[in-house]
């Protein structure tokens, strides 16, 4: 599980925490819960982004179905402006298990109502 940032909670890390569990274990329904249903959510693999419950499920198929992406949160912070601002540990395999890319990466999300409305990639 991520350890708070030095202005996050540890409430905010383990929801974050979960998010993510669901997300490598594939679990779309358990992470779409947590999205409001016009969420914007930034399309890492393909570029530019993705709009609503229905694009993002029909984006992680695609993604799923040639790559093997799975992300660790290591930090869990809030940025000035508010949103959650998370530190990413990424590794993107093929199906064969090779690795492709590793690397750390920033997740921002806009939080609206108690759920994740916005999740970009910086």
């Amino acid at each position: 599980m991520a350890e708070p940032g030095p202005t996050g909670t540890p409430e905010l890390a383990a929801r974050i925490g979960d998010l993510y569990a669901a997300f490598n274990a594939r679990d779309v329904d358990s992470v779409l819960a947590a999205l409001t249903d016009d969420v914007r959510w930034a399309n890492g693999w393909e570029g530019g982004e993705v709009v609503g419950h229905a694009a993002v499920r029909d984006y992680w198929a695609r993604q799923w179905a040639v790559i093997d992406p799975r992300v660790e949160p290591r930090t869990v912070g809030v940025s000035p402006d508010g949103r959650v601002d998370v530190t990413v540990g990424q590794t993107v395999r093929d199906l064969d298990g090779n690795v492709l890319d590793s690397r750390e990466v920033h997740h921002l999300y806009t939080v609206r109502e108690n759920l994740f409305a916005r999740m970009e990639i910086v």
